[in-house]
This record gives C-alpha cells, sequence and structure tokens, in this order.
C-alpha cells in the first residue's frame, strides 16, 4: 500500500474517450447481434468467478472448477445437446455463447487470483485480446484457466479453455467466425467418508471414498467452430455521408432480405477412469474388476440455410422476420457390454435431424419490440420435438434514467438426451425409451439499473421431467410439476455505505420429484471511499465490506464421479449455513485489485458447510486477484 501514490503517478492516465465501441454475441438462431456489457467493473470485483457470472447461485462439490449445477432452476442448461457438458458450461468457449467486439484500439485484458497455501492453491487467469485491422474487420482471442487444487484430497480442478474469434462487416456481406478448445480435467475423491473428522482433521487428512488407490478422474475436450456468412440484399452502405444520397436510398430500398449459412461443428470426449474399481464405492463392476477407462464420444455437425428480411429501418414502425431449415448430424459412441457378456466392445451410432426454424419480429418505435421465434423438428431421432418462444420488450425514459420490461413465454416439447436412453460403462448401464419432456415457460423481468434494481418471475409447468433419481439412474416422472421463482436485487445507500442484495425464492409442487431451497439470497455491505493524492493528483477508490451467501434447506443434488452427473437423493438436507466472507476492492486508473479472507466463519457456526451432500466447501483462505486493462 505504501507504493500506491508511485504506481498511480505512473500509470498513464484514463480518458473518457469510448476505446470499446460495443462487446456482442449473437442471438439463439444467430440472426441478430446481441448487445452485452463489458466486464470492467470496478464494484463487486472479488467476484471475479466466471460461474458466478452466468448464474448467481451455483452448488458444486467444495472445490471450484468442478462440475457444477445452478440453484437458480431456470438458469440449468436444458439443451439436450448439451447433455456432456451441462455441468461445465458456465467455463465452456462453445458455439452457443461466442463473443464478438468492435474496438477503436486494441484491447488487451489480464485477471489473475491467487488462494491459499501453495499445496491447496486455488488459481485462475484470464487474458483476453481484441483489435480491429480495420473499421470493418476484427480479431480476439480468450484464454481461460482454472487451476484449484482443493483442500481435500484428490479433489484438483483443471480447467483450460480458449476461443479465437473474428467478424467482418461489409456494406452487404457480414461473417462471423468462433472457434473453440475445452480441456477440463476434474479429479475425483468420491467425497468425505466420515464427516465428523471435520471437527478435529486438517482438511488434507480427512479420508475420502475414492482415495490415492483409485486415482480417479474425469477428463471432457471439447472441439467446436461456428462460422456464421450472411449477404444482404438491399443494404445502405453505412459509409456513405451525404445526405441527399442517404434520402435517395431511403426512398429506394424499402426491405433489405438477408441470405445467411450458418455452420457448427461440435466434438466431445469423455472418458473416466478408476485404477481400484474393488474398492468398494460402486455396487456393481460390469467389464473389468482391475481398471475402469470408460469413454464416449459425440460429434455433431449442424448446417442451416435461412432467409430473413426487414422493413425499411428509418422506420418508426419495423417489421421483420425470417425462416430457414437446419440439418443435423450426430455420431455417438461408448463403451457398451451386452447382457451376460463378459467384456464390452465400443458402439457406435449415427443419427440426424431436419427442423425447420422461423422468427418474426415488430419494432414499434425504439422502446417497443414483440418477437417470436421457433423450431420445429420435422425428420430424425427428434421427430416431432418443438421449440417455441415469444417476447415483449418495453423501454422507459425517465428523468431518474431509462429502465426495461420484458414479458417472456415458451412451450416446448423435447426429446431427453439419447444419453438417457444408452448408456454402457464399468459401473452403470441402461437402456430407456423415455418420453418426451413438455414444458411451458412464463415470466416477466423489470431492470432499473439507475437505481441498481431488478425484478425477475418466472413460472414453468412440467410434464415427463426427466433427471437422475437416487439409484443415480435416469428417471422420468410420468405426471405434471409446476415451478415458480421470484428473484429480486436491490443496491441501497446511505452516504457512503453501500447494501447490495440478491434473493432468490423458489418452490416446487412435488418436492420428492425437484427440491428446491425456499430462500437462497447474497449479500453484501461495503463501505466505499476516494483516496486523493496531491502530490501525484491520483485517485484511489476502496471498497472494504462483508458478504454472506446463504440458503435454507432443501434436499441437494448428490453427485455421481462415474456419470459425472448430479442426482436426487433424500437422505441429507444441505443448507441453513451462513458463508461469510471480507473484502476489500481497490481501483487504480484502470488497475483493479482484490483482496479477501473466504469462509472466515469456518469452524465457528458448525460444520455443515455443503452445497452437495458428503462434499464439505473450503475452509477459511485468503486470496487475491488483480486485473489490468490496456488499451493501446
Amino acid at each position: 500500500m505504501f507504493f500506491i501514490p508511485s504506481v498511480v503517478n505512473a500509470q498513464v492516465a484514463d480518458t473518457s474517450r469510448p476505446h470499446i465501441k460495443r462487446q456482442y454475441t449473437l442471438s439463439a438462431d444467430y440472426s441478430e447481434e446481441v448487445a452485452t456489457e463489458l466486464d470492467t467493473a470496478f464494484i463487486m470485483f472479488h467476484r471475479h468467478r466466471l460461474a458466478d457470472k452466468y448464474s448467481l447461485f451455483n452448488a458444486y462439490p467444495g472445490n471450484y472448477g468442478l462440475p457444477q449445477y445452478q440453484i437458480n432452476f431456470f438458469d440449468r442448461i436444458t439443451d439436450p445437446d448439451k447433455f456432456i457438458y451441462r455441468y461445465y458450461y458456465p467455463f465452456m468457449h462453445v458455439t452457443s455463447n461466442p463473443v464478438f467486439m468492435d474496438t477503436q484500439l486494441p484491447f488487451t485484458e489480464f485477471i489473475f487470483t491467487y488462494g491459499g497455501p501453495r499445496d491447496v492453491a486455488e488459481q485462475t487467469f484470464r487474458i483476453r485480446h481484441s483489435q480491429n485491422v480495420s473499421p470493418k474487420l476484427n480479431f480476439g482471442l480468450i484464454y481461460d484457466i482454472v487451476y484449484s487444487l482443493g483442500q481435500y484430497r484428490y479433489q484438483r480442478a483443471d480447467d483450460k479453455t480458449f476461443t479465437l474469434y473474428s467478424s467482418y462487416k461489409g456494406s452487404k456481406y457480414d461473417l462471423y467466425i468462433s472457434g473453440g478448445i475445452n480441456n477440463l480435467t476434474s479429479h475425483e475423491n468420491g467425497g468425505v467418508a466420515d464427516m465428523s473428522q471435520l471437527e478435529t482433521f486438517e482438511t488434507r487428512d480427512v479420508e475420502v471414498n475414492l482415495g490415492g488407490l483409485n486415482l480417479a478422474k474425469n477428463e471432457l475436450r471439447n472441439r467446436n467452430l461456428l462460422l456464421v456468412q450472411k449477404y444482404t440484399l438491399g443494404k445502405q452502405d453505412a459509409n456513405i455521408s451525404d445526405k441527399a444520397s442517404q434520402d435517395t436510398l431511403a426512398r429506394r430500398f424499402r426491405m433489405n432480405g438477408t441470405f445467411s449459412h450458418i455452420f457448427e461443428i461440435e466434438t466431445n470426449g469423455k472418458s473416466y477412469s478408476d485404477s481400484y474399481p474393488m474398492a468398494g464405492y460402486y455396487r456393481s463392476v460390469f467389464v473389468d474388476s482391475l481398471m475402469t477407462f470408460d469413454s464416449l464420444h459425440q460429434r455433431s455437425i449442424k448446417n442451416t440455410l435461412r432467409f430473413d428480411f426487414t422493413t425499411d429501418e428509418t422506420r418508426k414502425f419495423r417489421l421483420g422476420g425470417g425462416f430457414g431449415i437446419r440439418n443435423e448430424l450426430f455420431k455417438y459412441s461408448q463403451n457398451i457390454q451386452a447382457p451376460g457378456e463378459p467384456v464390452s466392445d465400443t458402439a457406435g451410432w449415427h443419427s440426424g435431424n431436419m427442423v425447420f426454424v422461423g422468427r418474426i419480429f415488430n419494432d414499434i418505435g425504439d422502446k417497443l419490440r414483440w418477437s417470436a421465434r421457433g423450431e420445429m423438428f420435422l425428420t430424425g431421432y427428434r421427430a416431432g420435438d418443438f421449440d417455441l418462444r415469444g417476447r415483449i420488450s418495453k423501454k422507459f425514459a425517465w428523468e431518474t434514467g431509462g429502465a426495461a420490461w420484458d414479458i417472456y413465454g415458451g412451450i416446448s416439447s423435447i426429446k431427453p438426451s439419447v444419453w438417457y436412453d444408452r448408456w454402457g460403462s464399468n459401473h452403470f448401464r441402461w437402456q430407456n425409451s423415455l418420453l418426451k419432456e413438455f414444458r411451458l415457460n412464463a415470466g416477466t423481468e423489470f431492470k432499473y439499473p439507475t437505481r441498481r434494481a431488478s425484478l425477475r418471475f418466472d413460472y414453468a409447468i412440467i410434464d415427463n421431467y426427466t433427471d437422475f433419481g437416487p439409484d443415480t439412474l435416469p428417471s422420468q416422472h410420468r405426471g405434471g410439476l409446476s415451478v415458480a421463482a421470484f428473484y429480486l436485487h436491490k443496491d441501497f445507500s446511505l452516504w457512503k455505505f453501500h447494501l447490495s442484495n440478491d434473493v432468490l425464492i423458489q418452490r416446487s409442487t412435488n418436492s420428492s420429484i425437484l427440491d428446491l431451497p425456499l430462500v437462497t439470497l447474497k449479500s453484501s455491505g461495503y463501505f466505499e471511499h476516494k483516496l486523493h493524492f496531491k502530490l501525484t493528483n491520483g485517485d484511489l477508490y476502496t471498497q472494504v465490506g462483508v458478504e454472506i451467501k446463504y440458503n435454507t434447506l432443501y434436499y441437494g443434488y448428490s453427485y455421481m464421479p462415474a456419470t459425472n452427473t448430479y442426482f436426487r437423493q433424500e437422505l441429507t438436507r444441505t443448507g441453513n449455513y451462513p458463508l461469510l466472507s471480507a473484502y476489500l476492492n481497490i481501483k487504480l486508473k484502470r488497475t483493479r485489485i482484490f483482496l479477501s479472507l473466504d469462509h472466515f466463519n469456518a469452524g465457528l457456526t458448525g460444520y455443515n458447510y455443503f452445497f452437495v451432500p458428503s462434499y464439505p466447501l473450503n475452509i477459511m483462505m485468503f486470496r487475491y486477484g488483480i486485473a489490468w486493462t490496456f488499451y493501446d
């Protein structure tokens, strides 16, 4: 801290020039650009974890970087094509979450965090860079590392994910390219064998179910490529500056038509290994009693041809829509053992789908829009599946600042993932023919950024809800259930004191099939102050505070290493434990720093600090992080 005034003086002064024109992704059907916020905020910088940016409330087996599920039911990944990596999705760069930028100056950011003693340390690292080669052409990359050794034995997480992207915005031709490489390794300890040892043993001495003889681990390797090409007929040249020419073009072209080709390819390879299958952790050993090495593979190739149109964008009333056809090709393989056979063999099979896609929207001025999109599976493994969604968006321009109100809903009937129907491995095997899962969703969200407030309500009716049951096997509830969730975010301020609150209230009509914590909250109180150094004329922004995470008791999902899935259980309730942390955030021009003491109440308020049964959270850990941002 003594060197801070010198550092402030040495840094190049920041300016108000907008170095980043915009950051955006693509809509779910790749038909539109969707603006996203560039996350360089100082407020709550200690909340640096990527998974928490996807969904604020998450449950995981104690060590960050291991597979996790979202506590908020409506944030969970349900796409059957993402089954293999649905618990890793927030860490990954795949075709469904591409990122693109448009910059005036080259943009580079480094973020590094470190926590705990060296032998149990948790480290994260991110580098992202983007620059425009020309006003129309941009290149960028993001590289993320999570390397977390874990306080308990054999629980290391080693996640390395990378994406390289580019975009070209021409007068008539647009191009988006995004490629991803994701390597994620989770070492599995099967959970703590004796919970009472948490009170007397050091974390590294606590006995675990899968120990040094097992050396069990899951490995996921994902490779993907997204290529979107668009050619627009009737598009006006944005570089035309002559007003007369613009007026002439506006009168001449009343409608734009865009032909698009969308290409997606993704490969997933997953393996589970265990050097001591007979340790007693698994009930069955079907193939090899000396060594477990289960593997599965999934490859998908999707091609979409579509046509979209919009009426004159300069008019207050704008109508648009589009339609297209998508072809999907899948290849699967896994070790399958036939009943009565002593050995297994690699079985492979293919499937495909033909899908009709469409959308329609209407802009009324610049503050009201309604839209609808959908897809219908015409042939193939998922023939008869459909997914229809709609949204009404209204913006408000008040004297106190802008606000937005969305009303949305959807109806879908979707065949569960192929991996629910067939599975073959050393410890598990099943053959099913599950029914389609039917969902009816409705919700609304109101955001008021200047008041730092937002509300969200979601409701769903589900028939044939599909998950994994207490026997760790696929389960389908042949009936209906309803789920409701209410989320509130609100910040309060009094002078330099701030209180930031996030509250989630959830309930399902059948807790034996879907149990959720009634209340989940994250609340942070902090004191904010700016220090001014006259000698250097520099400013140091600080926030010092305490944060609490809490949820009420519920039967949280248990975790099965061999299938890398979460399943229902009815024996242990998790929750009713306050997780407390203290932190200090610092900002020097474009450099952000945080210091935090995580879970400082470990052992003081009991030992039931679990998100997942048998997997205790890390105890008190000192953590720090720093982020540098450069525009040059």
